[in-house]
Order: C-alpha cells, then sequence, then structure tokens
C-alpha cells in the first residue's frame, strides 16, 4: 500500500537512491505515490563531504527524516544524518511489516480487491491499531472479537482473522506459579480434582492464553500459563490461583499462592 498524500516534516520515511548530484541526494520515497524528496548534501552526513557518492550509492535503500514539504512547489527536503542507527532499524522493520501485511490484504480478499475496498478495510485497521500489521496481528491473537469494534462486516473479519492466523507469528510470554493444595475430609481426593478443574477453567480462559497445571510433588501444582503479553498473563496466572484456593478452603481445606517451587523436601 502507497499513501496518496505527502509525509509530514518529522516523519520518518523509506526511500530509494534515485540519482546522485555534487549538491545532494533524489529520492523516490517508497511509502508514497509518485513522490520524491531530495537530500541537500549538507544533510547527508555529519562533517564536512568531499564526495556525496562516498556515502551513498544508486538504488541503496535509506531511511530519511523529513525537514520540510512544500506542496505547492512539490518539493520534499530530506535528512539522512538525522536518523540514527536504532531509528533506522525501527522504521525499515515497520515498512517491511507493512509489506506484508498489504500481501495478507490480497490474500485475505483476493488479488483483484478494489482500491475503495483496500482503503476502507486499511483504514479501519490503521484508525484502531496505528498500522495494518498491527491489525492482522491483533487478529491472530484475539480473533473476531479484536475487531469487534470496527466498521468492518462479519465477512470481512472472517477473512483477515482466517489469514492473520494462517500468517503472523504471535509473540508470547511465559509465567509460572504454584499452588499448595490440602484438604483433610475424607472426601479430599475430589476435592483436590475440583480445584485442579477450576484451575484449568473449566473452559472460560481466554482463547489466546495457555494454561497449563501440573503436579509437582504433595502438596505442589505447577501453574504455567503462555500469553501475548505480559499483563495478561500474570493476571491469568493470579485468577487460576485464586479459583484453586477458593475451592479448597470452600471445602475446608488449606491453600496457598506462590510463584516460587517450594525445595524444602528435596
Amino acid at each position: 500500500m502507497k499513501y496518496s498524500g505527502w509525509p509530514e516534516p518529522g516523519e520518518l520515511v523509506v526511500g530509494r537512491i534515485d540519482e546522485i548530484e555534487d549538491f545532494g541526494v533524489f529520492v523516490d520515497l517508497l511509502e508514497y505515490e509518485d513522490k520524491r524528496g531530495l537530500v541537500h548534501v549538507s544533510e547527508v552526513a555529519s562533517g564536512w563531504i568531499k564526495n556525496v557518492r562516498d556515502h551513498v550509492s544508486p538504488d541503496q535503500r535509506v531511511v530519511a527524516k523529513v525537514l520540510d514539504v512544500d506542496e505547492s512547489s512539490q518539493q520534499i527536503d530530506l535528512s539522512l544524518k538525522d536518523v540514527n542507527d536504532h531509528q533506522r532499524k525501527d522504521k525499515i522493520q515497520e515498512w517491511k511489516n507493512e509489506r506484508k501485511a498489504d500481501n495478507w490484504m490480497e490474500q485475505s480478499f483476493g488479488e483483484d480487491i478494489s482500491d475503495e475496498q483496500y482503503a476502507a478495510v486499511a483504514n479501519e485497521l490503521l484508525a484502531a491499531f496505528g498500522s495494518m500489521y498491527a491489525g492482522f496481528e491483533e487478529a491472530a491473537i484475539r480473533g473476531s472479537e479484536a475487531l469487534a469494534d470496527t466498521d468492518l462486516d462479519d465477512g470481512e473479519i472472517e477473512s483477515i482473522v482466517e489469514t492473520a492466523r494462517e500468517n503472523v507469528s504471535v509473540p508470547y510470554v511465559e509465567v509460572t506459579g504454584y499452588v499448595d493444595l490440602q484438604a483433610f475430609d475424607s472426601d479430599g481426593v475430589d476435592a483436590i480434582k475440583e480445584a485442579l478443574q477450576a484451575a484449568e477453567g473449566n473452559g472460560a480462559v481466554p482463547e489466546e492464553v495457555e494454561l497449563e497445571v501440573t503436579y509437582v510433588g504433595s502438596p505442589e501444582y505447577r501453574i504455567k500459563v503462555k500469553a501475548p503479553d505480559y499483563k495478561t498473563a500474570e493476571s491469568e496466572l493470579e485468577d487460576s490461583a485464586d479459583r484453586a484456593v477458593d475451592v479448597i478452603e470452600s471445602r475446608g481445606g488449606t491453600a496457598q499462592y506462590h510463584r516460587e517451587r517450594n525445595t524444602d523436601e528435596e
């Protein structure tokens, strides 16, 4: 997807070196339709420059900062020296991600998707998530729920979710905690089983979360949670432990949640 408008001053843009002159460098902007900017020789690199060609080469991909835009004269002034390595790396990754998302749009709706539908869907993703890639990523993690507040219709949502789950590698984090469960009545075994079922969520764990409860050694059980982010993972871990504790205590037993494994008996 290429934007039809103009970049904003201060924005970082990805471009390709198109033409090199003694006074500066012309750069084709890869994110914008039919837009080209100029990097004056003084903005190519820090310090005195004897030969521009010592710093850039034809067809080189660069990240530049937009200094000024004059639409009336069709002029975009750029700087290469004002972009540090960290910014350059992040911007290139962002650009690559959006190229992936552009391919996923065609996969979702077909290569013959109309410009109008493409723009409508893309604008919904941009408004809701900041980028098309982030929209597909959220769809992979949370399914149709992630797109529920957009104006996309059910068919569009289904297509995006299906494509996202086929293509997006979702980043996950993993956290672990432990519960000690003890029940003293004659039906103590049943109480423990009920507590473990409660810890596992009884089918109520969110779709994007993986939760596993395993036996460590009496009276200790491990709860392992995988989720898209630490906030969700920690919340689900604590909820799982709370459910188990509530069941055991309601059955007259004792329970304790802790983050580190007990090693007293080892």
